[in-house]
């Protein structure tokens, strides 16, 4: 048998739950709000690069540090700055495993204020590279940190090294939903057999 006492603390608790549960529901963002944070983030840091609008026609692009980011696909998903062009003479294939070794940041956490640390592989060689499967869109592996990835083999040979900024939509798998974009630094590798 409850008792009042009993009763009065079911009561107690219930509407502490109800209260927690609606004001967690008002923090809660929609899919439209987390687009347009990603979209003024990537502005936001992009505003601060040289753009170039296009890929050039001749796919020679300028490289270096100081070089301009590019706008790689026509909906603004990835930019790149090219470092290191690679071998030209020697591109991947489609079908050819390529390794790269990357590092990443959090866009929105820099435009937030936040200085986050690079996270990866490419300053632990202790750890393996990464690996991706060139031309393709189907294999779990390859799209795991993204699609955006394969964007500079499209263009630039074995050995390369690019800056690249992507937004979710062809970035990675899991985070796609959370609508983040993330600055990465990478190098790719021709796989040796």
């Amino acid at each position: 048998m409850i008792d009042y006492k009993m009763k009065k603390n079911i009561f107690i608790l219930a509407g502490l739950v109800l209260a927690l549960l609606s004001t967690s529901c008002d923090k809660t963002k929609s899919y439209s709000e987390l687009l347009t944070e990603e979209e003024h983030a990537v502005n936001w840091y992009m505003a601060q690069q040289e753009i170039v609008p296009y890929v050039p026609a001749d796919s020679i692009f300028e490289t270096g540090a100081s070089a301009p980011f590019y706008k790689m696909d026509e909906d603004g998903y990835v930019y790149m700055q090219v470092i290191d062009p690679g071998d030209l003479n020697n591109k991947p294939q489609k079908g050819q495993t390529v390794y790269y070794r990357y590092k990443y940041k959090n866009v929105k956490d820099m435009y937030n204020g936040y200085n986050p640390s690079w996270v990866g592989n490419s300053d632990n060689l202790l750890q393996s590279p990464s690996s991706l499967i060139y031309g393709t869109t189907v294999i779990t592996s390859t799209l795991e940190l993204g699609e955006g990835l394969q964007v500079p083999l499209r263009y630039l040979g074995y050995d390369c090294e690019v800056n690249i900024v992507i937004k979710s939509p062809m970035g990675h798998s899991k985070l796609q939903t959370e609508c983040m974009p993330y600055l990465y630094n990478i190098k790719y590798f021709k796989a040796e057999y």
